[in-house]
C-alpha cells in the first residue's frame, strides 16, 4: 500500500478500500505527528524545510518561507512551487489535492479545503474530494477560504476573509462571502497583453508620439515593450 494508491482511493467513489482507508489513518497520524513538531518549538528557516519535506514527502525547494504554526491532516497531497511564502496558522485540508504555484503568498489563517460532504441523508455526509489549484504569484489575504475545486488563475488577488467557490481567472481581485469579482489587476493586465498579445494600433503608450504607435505599442525585437517599461520605470 502507497500513498498514490490512497489518494487514487479518493477519487474512486465507486469503491470502499478498507486497506487504503488503514493505511491513510496512519498518515493522519503521522501528519499530526509532524505538524506537532513544527508548531510546538523554534525552528530555523533551514529546518522548517526540512520538516515541510518530511510533512509533504517532496524536496521543498530553498526558496519556500513558512511562519508556524501550520496545519495538515494528511500533507502528502500539497505540491509547492518555488518562492512560495505561507504565513501564520494557515490549514491545509490536501486529501484532494494542493498545487501552489511559484512565487504565491499566503496570509494569516487561510483554508484550502478540498473535502467536501454529501448533502443527502442517505448518503450519511459522504466524501468528496476536488483539487485546489492555485497560479503562479497569487496573493491570498488574511482568513480567506478557498473550498474545493477551485482554481485561481495567475496573479489574482484574494481579498482578506474571502470565500471563493468559483474559479478565479487570471489578474482578477476577488472579494466577499461568496467571493465575487472586485476588478481586474490593471498595471499587470496591460503588461500581460503588451508582453504576449501587443496593444491595438493607435494606442496611447507614455512618452511614445501617437506616430510611434501607429502599429501598436511594442518595443524593439525582443526587448520589452515600451508601455511595460515605463509602466516598470
Amino acid at each position: 500500500m502507497t500513498v498514490e494508491d490512497v489518494i487514487a482511493d479518493y477519487y474512486d467513489e465507486t469503491k470502499d478500500c478498507a486497506e487504503c482507508n488503514a493505511y491513510a489513518d496512519t498518515l493522519y497520524q503521522e501528519a499530526l505527528r509532524i505538524s506537532m513538531e513544527l508548531n510546538t518549538q523554534h525552528h530555523t528557516p533551514e529546518e522548517i524545510r526540512e520538516i515541510m519535506s518530511r510533512l509533504t514527502g517532496q524536496q521543498i525547494d530553498n526558496s519556500f518561507r513558512l511562519f508556524p504554526p501550520f496545519y495538515t491532516d494528511f500533507g502528502k497531497n500539497t505540491h509547492l512551487g518555488k518562492d512560495v511564502f505561507i504565513n501564520s496558522g494557515c490549514h491545509f485540508q490536501d486529501q484532494g489535492g494542493i498545487e501552489i504555484g511559484d512565487g504565491v503568498m499566503l496570509g494569516h489563517n487561510v483554508v484550502l479545503a478540498t473535502i467536501n460532504h454529501d448533502l443527502s441523508p442517505m448518503q450519511n455526509r459522504k466524501n468528496h474530494y476536488a483539487p485546489i489549484k492555485i497560479g503562479a504569484h497569487v496573493w491570498i489575504g488574511s482568513n480567506a477560504a478557498i473550498l474545493p475545486g477551485v482554481s485561481i488563475g495567475e496573479w489574482s488577488v484574494i481579498a482578506a476573509g474571502a470565500v471563493v467557490t468559483k474559479d478565479v481567472p487570471p489578474f482578477t481581485v476577488v472579494g466577499g462571502v461568496p467571493a465575487q469579482i472586485i476588478k481586474p489587476v490593471e498595471v499587470l493586465l496591460a503588461a500581460e497583453r503588451l508582453l504576449f498579445g501587443g496593444t491595438k494600433p493607435g494606442t496611447s503608450c507614455p512618452g511614445k508620439s501617437e506616430a510611434d504607435t501607429a502599429g501598436g505599442c511594442a518595443g524593439p525585437a525582443g526587448g520589452i515593450p515600451h508601455c511595460v517599461a515605463s509602466v516598470l520605470l
